[in-house]
């Protein structure tokens, strides 16, 4: 598998625009992971690593849409009811043993094989059966009711591409063209944790100056959502060579490493110097509000992530950045979440230059539009924030000002986590 360049985090600018960072991302990151096969059944948010090929049509032969009765067209009357003697039942499954004769009908139901000749599928509600035969309306067209092979999928062609992050339809795509099994990515090993004295674990009583360890939890659901298998290291002490050790540590066995907080310039940020003992490190400072600053280096061949510590912003930076570095990672298409757009419910102002994400949660208007409402309270500490709101506003870098009913691209979170 192919290695990450010693210099593929290197950036010596200023700050750096959001589509920047990403583009150089896209542009230096090669997959880490390997291949291996799967069951269908197993396959789901796996990044898929070859292209599926249609090996027969979808489906394999011409078939009823509908509960009716097939018929040649050329029998039927344009202007008044047509009378036909039933030759045959099909229903799905079977086939006639050979070619329907003209002048007939045979009773057929959703998804039994078009028998040979016939070219109509007349639906039961617009017929009467009567004394071994069927009398059906007029009006029908030539072809109704039919579905043609390979009307859903050609023999030959791709229906899946290699990168694609497989959602439960895919599945039954590659069920249809009778594929048991997927080459995917294997999950990437992501070894997490968290530094800092002052942090405990949940359920732990609290000293003061202590807090929980929230963003660690927050990390792993992001990480879990995405299908990485993730190793929790637990809260590592403001301990130099402590965090030297379990960093080289980890680096046996993982393919990333993630932290939040612990990577500024400060007595006390002492991860900043123990990636830079055993690697690199690059400072990003990225022009987005919340979340500026976020450190990626590697130590040898393993990337590191520093992640900021408020928990607005950790979850700003891994959804816009880390998102898209961890599928490239494994292989997979760096995609730019959906955006909706929706009517602004507030008035904002902001700094030019800079791309802004604002918390913010849905409502529906009397005459049925969407509103977007902003969260009362800004801070990136602010945890509750994320919990009680729908998603994210995003504004570009060139406005300065928004004033309500307005519209604006919204991001549902349910399209940004996982």
């Amino acid at each position: 598998m192919a290695q990450l360049s010693d210099d593929c985090f290197a950036h010596g600018g200023p700050l750096m625009p959001c589509e920047d960072a990403l583009a150089l991302l896209r542009e230096r990151l090669v997959r880490v992971t390997e291949d291996e096969s799967l069951p269908l059944a197993q396959a789901l948010g796996r990044v898929l690593t070859e292209d599926v090929i249609a090996s027969a049509d979808v489906p394999p032969h011409a078939n009823s849409a509908v509960d009716g009765y097939a018929v040649y067209f050329d029998d039927l009357n344009r202007n008044s009811e047509t009378r036909l003697p039933l030759s045959g039942r099909l229903a799905a499954g079977q086939a006639l043993p050979e070619a329907q004769q003209p002048g007939t009908a045979v009773r057929i139901f959703t998804g039994a094989p078009l028998p040979q000749g016939a070219d109509t599928v007349m639906m039961q509600e617009d017929c009467r059966e009567e004394a071994g035969t069927v009398v059906i309306a007029p009006g029908i067209k030539r072809g109704s009711n039919c579905r043609s092979a390979g009307e859903d999928v050609a023999k030959g062609s791709r229906v899946l591409a290699a990168g694609r992050r497989l959602r439960a339809p895919d599945l039954g795509q590659a069920a249809a063209v009778g594929r048991r099994s997927l080459q995917v990515s294997r999950p990437l090993r992501v070894a997490l944790f968290s530094t800092g004295d002052e942090l405990r674990e949940p359920g732990e009583i609290l000293v003061p100056g202590a807090i929980h360890d929230s963003n660690r939890y927050t990390l792993i659901g992001l990480l879990q959502g995405l299908g990485c298998a993730v190793s929790d290291l637990g809260i590592l002490p403001d301990r130099r060579d402590h965090i030297t050790g379990a960093l080289k540590e980890a680096t046996q066995s993982h393919d990333l490493l993630i932290t939040s907080g612990g990577v500024s310039t400060g007595d006390e940020d002492h991860v900043k110097q123990a990636v830079e003992a055993l690697g690199q490190l690059h400072a990003w400072r990225l022009a987005i509000k919340p979340g500026r600053p976020i450190a990626l280096g590697q130590l040898g061949r393993v990337p590191f992530i520093g992640l900021p510590g408020n928990p607005a912003a950790v979850v700003v930076t891994f959804t816009m950045l880390v998102r898209p570095l961890l599928l490239l990672l494994m292989g997979g298409e760096a995609e730019a979440p959906l955006r909706f757009p929706v009517a602004a419910g507030f008035d904002y102002k902001k700094k030019p230059d800079r791309r802004e994400w604002v918390r913010a949660s849905l409502r529906r208007e009397a005459d049925g539009r969407l509103t977007a409402t902003k969260f009362p309270r800004d801070g990136a500490g602010i945890l509750s924030s994320l919990v009680e709101s729908d998603g994210l506003i995003e504004l570009p870098e060139s406005l300065t000002r928004l004033e309500a009913g307005a519209m604006v691209d919204f991001l549902p979170f349910s399209e940004l986590f996982g």
